[in-house]
């Protein structure tokens, strides 16, 4: 009697790809996520700490004021913006 020939096969089980379904993220997406959010926290920390001075306010050409608060928010949205299609 002769043996199959799937029986000589020695491959690994497939994973049934279903569908809608993605990889995951890649590492620039997380490090990109979080930083957005820390980057914002940052801005403001350093606005509501240096007094209104810093990062755009008084003691510079450009004077953003109370929108320094504003940028911060922002740039912190974005990165929890980014958590939506986080993996």
């Amino acid at each position: 009697m002769s043996e199959s020939r799937d029986n000589k096969k020695s491959s690994k089980p497939v994973k049934p790809k279903i569908v809608g379904e993605e990889d995951e993220n890649p590492l620039w997406y997380k490090i990109a996520m979080f930083g957005f959010m820390i980057l914002g926290l940052i801005w403001i920390l350093v606005f509501y700490i240096s007094s209104a001075r810093f990062p755009l306010g008084s003691s510079t050409p450009i004077n953003l004021s109370n929108w320094n608060i504003l940028i911060g928010f922002g740039i912190a949205m974005i990165g929890f913006s980014m958590t939506t299609r986080w993996k």
